[in-house]
């Protein structure tokens, strides 16, 4: 036993010696809870997400798609977990284009980005969520209200979402 003291003290000193210098960071709970994860970061700064995704795009020769939309809408839950789950989606996704959600929750008196909102045209009025899409000079190439893209019921027709990703993606 004798032996296994000094592993057994240097265990416990390395181990509370990390928790010290951790700094008590609690992490942030979900806007909505029972929808989950939030998918928007609700103190996003919606330009400097767009001047990011835009070098990067220039960069790698894709375009931008810009998806507004906000935590609490189930609309924007289903085409994120389409863009996630459907293999040929995620693929177009990650060959042409730099994905960049856009938080434009307007409840509880904030709106946020609002000045996007005004600089796309106002796509907010098509409902959420709504897609821009950029070129990679910053080009708005088309808006697209996404009920046009669903399949009828409770989500978003995998064909559909593909021909939009096709149609709009970069001429190489």
């Amino acid at each position: 036993m004798l032996r296994r003291l000094p592993l057994v003290l240097f265990a416990t000193l390395a181990f509370t010696t990390n928790l010290v210098a951790t700094p008590n960071v609690k992490p942030t709970a979900p806007e909505y809870p029972k929808l989950g994860p939030d998918l928007y970061d609700p103190k996003s700064d919606g330009k400097a997400q767009i001047a990011a995704a835009l070098s990067t795009a220039k960069a790698e020769k894709k375009n931008v798609l810009l998806m507004f939309g906000a935590n609490w809408c189930i609309w924007c839950r289903r085409l994120d977990h389409t863009f996630a789950s459907e293999p040929k989606i995620a693929a177009a996704l990650k060959e042409n284009y730099i994905l960049v959600l856009i938080d434009s929750n307007w409840r509880n008196g904030t709106k946020r980005n609002e000045d996007l909102n005004r600089r796309y045209g106002n796509p907010l009025k098509e409902g959420l969520p709504v897609l821009v899409v950029l070129d990679a000079a910053g080009q708005q190439l088309t808006t697209q209200e996404t009920g046009a893209l669903e399949d009828g019921g409770s989500a978003h027709d995998p064909a559909k979402v593909r021909a939009f990703l096709a149609r709009w993606a970069p001429k190489r």
